[in-house]
């Protein structure tokens, strides 16, 4: 066989035996590996959680320990950074450097879970290889002895047969033996069909039938060349080789090597493109590596720039926060600069964070001013939160809270204390000013239960037709209504459910457009009265008074137009354009009157 073969015949062997061994790796191909440098360690925990999940886990082992390297990289590299912030900020030599995260401990908490997953199942594995191994060696042995003239052919098929049959339910054996173990049991059944003189009809057919199945592979092989989905191709491909490895017998010597030849060219050519494929992932790796050398090339730039105020320091830990992001989204680099990448990184973050440190330590005064600041805010907010006079106290707890967000950071040993007593502080008066809030709207809330009923009912409302009784009706409904009293402000769209009931009983009524209109308007502006809105009915009145002015001009300008139809010399052309102007004019008067009225009614309103 062709050497150049041997390369791509051998990776799809070593796979084989890999996955024959422990056949829940199969499903592995089906599954992406990500790019995990690029996930940040919430979502690596997630990731990890997610795979662990899965019913068929050893299938992610590889997906599994790629997280656990990106993780503890990431991690690593910032318990490093905490603890150069904390040996900046205590002088003290007796206080111990600790650092605990939540994220670190569901990490171990899922691996661990993980590994006894894996630890399960290898052992119960282990087990099974061993004695499938001695069975698979000893079915060798006997097939070896099949080759005996001596014996009844009949019998020697049998026996043949029923070795095939032990065979293919031999189980797995160790991926070390399998190609070597394999290659050994064929060879003794191409011997066995090579030697046996007898029957060679029945041989003969079991030959053509082999071949036909392996041509079947050969054709389907030629269509995988042309595959986009060269990766896809190449898993089929691999499945291939497995059938015909293990499924299909042996072909007549004539057309052994023909056959297989050409199935290996084919082989060879899907495995020439798979490389092809990884090279160009190779180069994109490259372009990745440069991109991250740009970025390590500016972390070192901005661990020179020296710059003397804080908010100068957080633009500049902004800038190293977003090329950190950049660094771990560019995606992966060659394996073999990989772990040199990623020093130099931490190298450039380091020497930042060691830059930014020295600076820090020069403002500790001014930390221990900002605690002092904080401290007479939290005697203040103690002081204030049992207060019952909540319409002058919230303001001044408002206040106090502003101006706790206007100061700087204290030492971080006392920053989680101090916070805690001020927000303890401050809960406790809100949590009061909520409560007597809630008092005082258990009325509204009352009234919004009382008005989502009646609306049902109001839903059933039918008119009898007879106009004074269905107008009294329709009145006695918003009266109830009103009756009820303000509901909570948020619920407040019950209102606008219930004047849309009411518009639809106002059209079905035989009332005048400006009765209609009318009463619609006084409904709105009781709603808008009792909701206390005088913003909402300052806008209103000032609406209206425009509409008034617009519509006496346009009266004004009508009138005008008469004037003029009415020196006209063409008597017949004057009689109809007049007539149209005075029809218009008195539409405008009767629209006119409509908002005086409006105007009428909303400065008599009572707004408490």
């Amino acid at each position: 066989m062709d050497t150049t073969n041997q390369s791509a015949l051998d990776a799809i062997a070593d796979t084989n035996a890999e996955e024959s061994e422990d056949e829940t790796l199969k499903d592995r191909h089906e599954i992406s590996m990500q790019d995990y440098d690029t996930l940040s360690l919430e979502q690596l925990v997630e990731e990890l959680k997610n795979l662990v999940s899965n019913e068929k886990v050893m299938s992610f082992k590889d997906h599994i320990e790629e997280v656990k390297k990106a993780f503890l990289a990431k991690y690593n590299h910032l318990v490093e950074e905490k603890k150069e912030e904390f040996l900046a900020e205590n002088q003290d030599p007796t206080e111990d450097f600790q650092y605990h995260s939540p994220l670190k401990t569901q990490f171990d908490k899922f691996y661990t879970q993980f590994r006894d997953i894996k630890n399960t199942h290898f052992k119960s594995l282990q087990t099974n290889l061993k004695t499938n191994l001695e069975n698979r060696l000893a079915i060798v042995e006997e097939l070896k002895e099949l080759i005996n003239p001596q014996e009844n052919i009949k019998d020697t098929l049998k026996h043949f047969n029923d070795l095939r049959e032990r065979w293919k339910n031999a189980g797995p054996i160790p991926k070390d033996k399998y190609n070597h173990v394999w290659n050994n049991f064929h060879f003794h059944v191409e011997n066995f069909y090579d030697y046996l003189h007898l029957d060679r009809e029945a041989r003969d057919l079991d030959f053509k039938h082999n071949l036909e199945q392996k041509q079947k592979i050969v054709a389907r092989v030629e269509e995988l060349v042309n595959e986009a989905d060269i990766n896809k191709a190449f898993r089929e491909l691999q499945d291939l080789h497995r059938i015909w490895k293990e499924d299909i017998g042996p072909v007549s010597r004539e057309h052994r090597d023909e056959i297989w030849n050409k199935f290996s060219d084919l082989t060879k050519q899907m495995h020439d493109k798979r490389e092809v494929l990884f090279e160009n992932q190779r180069g994109t790796e490259l372009e990745n590596l440069e991109k991250k050398k740009e970025i390590i090339a500016k972390i070192e730039v901005l661990a020179t720039e020296k710059v003397n105020a804080h908010s100068q320091w957080l633009a500049q830990i902004e800038k190293v926060e977003a090329l950190r992001t950049a660094f771990f989204s560019a995606g992966k680099v060659p394996s073999d600069v990989n772990e040199e990448t990623w020093a130099s990184f931490k190298t450039a973050v380091r020497n930042f964070n060691s830059f930014k440190n020295s600076f820090y330590k020069d403002i500790k005064k001014d930390q221990n001013d900002n605690l002092s600041l904080k401290t007479a805010l939290v005697l203040k907010a103690k002081e204030l939160q049992e207060s019952q006079d909540f319409a002058a106290t919230t303001p001044i707890m408002k206040q106090i809270q502003e101006e706790w967000k206007q100061i700087g950071h204290v030492p971080r040993k006392y920053s989680d204390k101090i916070w805690k007593e001020f927000k303890d502080a401050c809960n406790h008066y809100f949590e009061k000013l909520k409560e007597q809030k809630n008092e005082e709207n258990s009325e509204e809330v009352e009234a919004f239960d009382n008005k989502k009923a009646y609306l049902e009912t109001l839903r059933e409302f039918q008119l009898s037709g007879d106009h004074k009784t269905d107008l009294d009706a329709i009145k006695m409904h918003i009266e109830t209504w009103k009756n009820f009293g303000k509901v909570p402000f948020p619920r407040r769209h019950i209102e606008g459910k219930f004047n849309k009931i009411l518009d639809a009983l106002f059209e079905k009524l035989s009332l005048s457009k400006k009765d209609t209109d009318m009463m619609r308007f006084a409904n709105r502006m009781d709603h808008l009265s009792e909701s206390h809105d005088t913003r909402k009915l300052d806008n209103e009145k000032i609406f209206i008074m425009r509409k008034i002015d617009e519509v006496q001009n346009e009266i004004f300008q009508l009138e005008n137009n008469i004037q003029f139809f009415t020196n006209t010399r063409n008597a017949k052309k004057e009689n109809s354009i007049v007539l149209e102007v005075r029809k218009n004019i008195a539409i405008h008067k009767e629209s006119l009157d409509v908002w005086k009225e409006k105007l009428k009614q909303l400065r008599n309103l009572k707004v408490e």
